[in-house]
């Protein structure tokens, strides 16, 4: 996203509560992330975060904190992809204390992504979960931000990149710090104004990758 359309969403979102909480998420987040390479990144097998590594990629460079470019953890990387696109979920079991883990989950997540949560969790990994409601995820999850599930079907890629940006720019969370919220579905008129405004595209489709980092398009347009 540009300047133009940050601000535009921001004024879209202020009235719904969202930039609030994703304030405190970014916190969370930007607190947890310790050490170079130990912040993950998961999702479904149906919906790689890559946008949101993206925009954490892009913190991280700007705000120079190393630790917050992220990880991505896929479920089958392609033969032949860089290395950045090659971390497999054997990752998730090599996870201990001074890793982050952040899972992004539009739907419920699979039986075999809460095993892999768990034993990271085990391991000594902070978990941040960002999701619809899955409440089993939640209770694996030290922080955790859930969008309402009659919020719009595109809820990932603004919410995830006001996150990541936010997590730049804010200091370290408190420690112990626990956040719990729900963001609420935003009034018709904005679900439309977002409708519309995602579908000029303003959020980069895979058919639509100009506004992703060279080093993700592999990711996003495959």
């Amino acid at each position: 996203m540009n300047a133009e359309q940050v601000a535009a969403l921001r004024t879209l979102l202020a009235p719904t509560g969202w930039l609030d909480r994703a304030a405190e998420f970014a916190r969370a987040l930007r607190g947890s992330a310790r050490t170079r390479g130990g912040l993950l990144l998961v999702g479904t097998p149906e919906d790689e975060p890559w946008h949101f590594a993206a925009h954490l990629d892009d913190e991280s460079r700007f705000a120079g904190l190393p630790e917050l470019a992220p990880t991505l953890v896929r479920w089958n990387p392609p033969p032949g992809a860089p290395p950045h696109l090659n971390v497999s979920l054997a990752r998730l079991g090599e996870a201990g204390r001074g890793d982050s883990l952040v899972v992004v989950s539009p739907q419920a997540a699979p039986d075999g992504l809460l095993e892999r949560v768990h034993d990271a969790r085990k391991g000594g990994a902070t978990i941040l979960a960002l999701d619809r409601g899955d409440r089993r995820l939640a209770d694996m999850a030290h922080e955790e931000l859930t969008v309402a599930p009659s919020a719009p079907s595109t809820w990932s890629a603004p919410l995830s990149g006001s996150a990541a940006s936010r997590a730049g720019a804010c200091g370290p969370a408190s420690r112990g710090c626990s956040t719990r919220s729900l963001a609420p579905s935003p009034p018709s008129r904005i679900r439309a104004a977002l409708r519309d405004d995602l579908d000029s595209g303003n959020t980069p489709a895979r058919s639509r990758c100009g506004p992703v980092r060279s080093r993700w398009r592999r990711a996003c347009c495959r």
